[in-house]
């Protein structure tokens, strides 16, 4: 088992950016946790963040051939915008999990539509950076099922 996790736009400034919303955490304190708790689960793990979708697309799109069996995704701001990366999830195949730090349905309207929840195999939100270790259980139990 192996999973890619992703952390799209922003969450590079993690820490520092909107701390009241997104905590004092650092990306990678947040991917250290990450790095424990896969191990604990006897799980692979490969980490990017990139601010372009594009690279983003890119991973998901070679995730298969480099023996990823699952992706964990926080698409910030791409989850509520981006037809491109709904299409890429879906042409891969693979079983995801979406997370978010905010309860994204108790900010901003533009924030309560995801283009991927529909299609993932769960969602994680509202629970500060522990979204991403709540996700990661659920992710691995997920691909345990279908193995």
């Amino acid at each position: 088992m192996k999973v890619l996790v992703i952390h799209g736009p922003n969450l590079n400034m993690l820490g520092r950016r909107e701390t009241s919303i997104y905590s004092t955490q650092t990306l990678a304190a947040i991917d250290e946790d990450l790095r424990k708790l896969a191990e604990e689960l006897g799980i692979g793990l490969e980490a990017l963040q990139s601010n372009h979708e594009g690279a983003i697309l890119d991973a998901i799109h070679q995730a298969p051939a480099n023996g990823i069996t699952g992706i964990l995704i926080n698409p910030g701001a791409y989850g509520h915008t981006s037809i491109a990366l709904r299409d890429a999830l879906l042409a891969v195949g693979l079983p995801f999990v979406e997370v978010h730090i905010s309860n994204t349905y108790a900010r901003e309207e533009f924030r309560h539509k995801s283009y991927i929840a529909d299609i993932s195999s769960g969602v994680a939100i509202g629970f500060g950076p522990q979204s991403y270790l709540l996700g990661l259980r659920g992710l691995a139990e997920v691909i345990r099922r279908l193995s």
